[in-house]
C-alpha cells in the first residue's frame, strides 16, 4: 500500500493535480484507500486476516456499497420512500441495483429493483456500517490531524468464500499482481536443477574423499585435501562469483555474465541447448559447490575412523576377515548413520538455493524470489515462500528419520 500511495502521489504531482492538505492518500481518494485495504486484508485484525490467509475463515469478495440518505436517480421505488432509511447498491460483477432498507441500525430487506427478489437467496450478505465505524476506520489509516470526510451510514453487500492456503491459494503479489503459487512454480525448475546438481556432485565427491582420507590418515593426501577443502569452505560463494564474473566473464569473455540461457535458446538444436545450458551453469555451480565439501568430507572421515577403531572391526580382522571387507562390509555402513540424518535436508536445498549467488548471476531462482519479495515488501510472496520453506524443512526431517531407520539395523518401524 505504501508503494501504491507513493506512485499515486507522484502521478498526481506530475500531472499538475492539486494535493489537498488533509489527503492521507497522496492522490488517492478515501474510497480508493479503502479498496486497497480490503484487497490486502488490512481492514481486518491480525488474527482474522491470518485465519483468512490460512483458509479457515471465509473472505469477503465483490464488496459493493451504497450510502443511506442519498437520493437516487428515481430507480428506487416509489418516490414516497424515506431516503434516510433506503440505500441503493450497484452489485459488483453484474451491475444490478439492490434496494436496501433499514430500521435504526438493522437491515430490514435487500431486494433487486427489477424483479423484487430477495438478494439473500443468491448468497449475498448485507451489513450496516455506521458513521462512527467509518470515521474510526479513516482515522486508523490516516495521519494525525487529517480532516475526516463527511460520512453517511451505508450498507455493504458482499459474498464470502474460502480461499487460502488450505485451498491452494497463496494470494496475489502486491508488486506484479500475479498469483504467488504461479510465481513460485516458475522458479522451482531452476532451484531443483541447481539443487540436484549440487547434491549429486557433493555426495559423489565427499563420500569417496572421506573414505580415502580415513584410510590415508596423516599422509600427504589427507593433509593436502584438508587444506583445499577448508580453503573452499572459507570462500563465500557470492564473493567468488563476483570475482569470476569480472575476470572470466567481463575481461576474458569466456563465460556469460547473467541468466541461464542465451537469446534464441528455443531455436537451437538439442545438443547446442545442452552446451549452452552447461556454459551458463558452470560459474554459478562452482560458487554453489565451493563451500559444500568440507563438512560432509570431514564427517565421513571421522565417522569411518571411529568405526575402524571399534572392537567389532578388530575382532572381524582377527578372525580372518579381509581389511577391505571389514571397511566396506562393516564399518562403512555404520559410519553412514550420522550422515543419513542430513540427507532429508537436501529437500530444502533443492528449493532454497542461494539467494546471494542467484543475485550475483541474475538467476531467477527461488532464493532470488525471496530476496526480491523482502526488498519490495511483497507480503503475499514472503508468506508463500516462507510457507514452502517451512513445509520442506518438516518434510526433510521426516525423510531423515526414515532414511536413518533404513540404514541403522537397530531401528525398526513397528
Amino acid at each position: 500500500m505504501d508503494r501504491m500511495l507513493q506512485q499515486a502521489a507522484g502521478t498526481a504531482e506530475g500531472g499538475g493535480a492539486k494535493k489537498a492538505s488533509g489527503d492521507a492518500g497522496g492522490g488517492l481518494s478515501p474510497e480508493q484507500m479503502e479498496e486497497l485495504e480490503e484487497q490486502f486484508g488490512l481492514d481486518k485484525s491480525m488474527p482474522v486476516a491470518y485465519l483468512q490467509w490460512v483458509g479457515l475463515l471465509p473472505k469477503e469478495v465483490r464488496l459493493s456499497k451504497g450510502e443511506f440518505g442519498v437520493v437516487g436517480d428515481g430507480m428506487i421505488g416509489g418516490g414516497g420512500e424515506d431516503p434516510d432509511n433506503t440505500a441503493t447498491i450497484v452489485l459488483r460483477g453484474d451491475g444490478r441495483l439492490i434496494e436496501v432498507k433499514k430500521k435504526g441500525e438493522t437491515i430490514v430487506s435487500a431486494k433487486c429493483t427489477f424483479d423484487s427478489n430477495d438478494i439473500s437467496a443468491e448468497d449475498w450478505e448485507i451489513r450496516y456500517e455506521s458513521v462512527k465505524m467509518r470515521e474510526e476506520r479513516f482515522k486508523r489509516r490516516s495521519p494525525e490531524g487529517a480532516k475526516v470526510p463527511a460520512y453517511l451510514p451505508r450498507a455493504v453487500a458482499y459474498r464470502t468464500n474460502f480461499s487460502g492456503l488450505l485451498q491452494g491459494d497463496l494470494g496475489r503479489s502486491t508488486v506484479y499482481n500475479d498469483p504467488v503459487g504461479q510465481m513460485i512454480l516458475e522458479r522451482v525448475p531452476v532451484a531443483v536443477y541447481f539443487g540436484l546438481l549440487t547434491a549429486v556432485i557433493t555426495y559423489a565427491v565427499c563420500l569417496p574423499l572421506g573414505v580415502l582420507k580415513a584410510l590415508k590418515h596423516r599422509t600427504f593426501i589427507d593433509s593436502a585435501s584438508s587444506v583445499l577443502i577448508f580453503i573452499g569452505y572459507s570462500i563465500p560463494g557470492f564473493a567468488l562469483g563476483a570475482i569470476l564474473l569480472v575476470h572470466l566473464g567481463a575481461r576474458m569473455n569466456l563465460f556469460p555474465l547473467f541468466g541461464m540461457t542465451s537469446p534464441g535458446f528455443a531455436e537451437m538444436a538439442p545438443w547446442d541447448q545442452v552446451k549452452d545450458l552447461a556454459h551458463h551453469t558452470a560459474l554459478p555451480l562452482l560458487c554453489y559447490l565451493v563451500g559444500s565439501f568440507a563438512m560432509l568430507t570431514m564427517m565421513t572421515k571421522n565417522n569411518l575412523m571411529d568405526q575402524l577403531s571399534a572392537d567389532y572391526v578388530r575382532t572381524a580382522v582377527a578372525k580372518g576377515v579381509g581389511f577391505r571387507k571389514a571397511v566396506f562390509g562393516h564399518a562403512f555402513r555404520n559410519s553412514m548413520i550420522p550422515i543419513a540424518t542430513s540427507l532429508g535436508g537436501l529437500v530444502g536445498i533443492f528449493i532454497g538455493g542461494s539467494l546471494l549467488v542467484e543475485t550475483v548471476f541474475d538467476i531467477q531462482g527461488f532464493g532470488l524470489l525471496q530476496y526480491q519479495a523482502v526488498i519490495a515488501r511483497d507480503v503475499p510472496v514472503i508468506m508463500g515462500t516462507l510457507t514452502i520453506a517451512a513445509f520442506l524443512m518438516l518434510l526433510g526431517n521426516v525423510l531423515s528419520d526414515m532414511i536413518v531407520a533404513m540404514v541403522d539395523p537397530r531401528i525398526k518401524f513397528k
